[in-house]
């Protein structure tokens, strides 16, 4: 099996220049304040190489269904059911 790549530019004076990889092999859009990246795992009943953001810390953004789940879990520890949420 073929391992993911991506190659990512930024638009200089006209001319789209490379971005080349930092050391957590992330590609930084610095005016974003985030990094680009493939993340190899589980999304969505998934396993699969996905295109993912980082802080520029390099930590992990949540996407908006992992955040979703996160929170209705924790609504959940506090004996909040939140499929009776309006």
């Amino acid at each position: 099996m073929k391992k993911a790549s991506v190659e990512v530019y930024q638009l200089l004076r006209g001319e789209y220049q490379l971005i080349l990889a930092n050391d957590r092999g992330h590609y930084p859009i610095e005016s974003m304040g985030v990094e680009l990246g493939i993340w190899q795992g589980r999304y969505q009943n998934l396993d699969l190489p996905w295109l993912r953001w980082w802080d520029d810390r390099g930590n992990l953004l949540q996407t908006g269904w992992e955040r979703s789940q996160r929170l209705a879990a924790k609504l959940r520890e506090l004996s909040i059911n939140p499929d009776e949420l309006v």
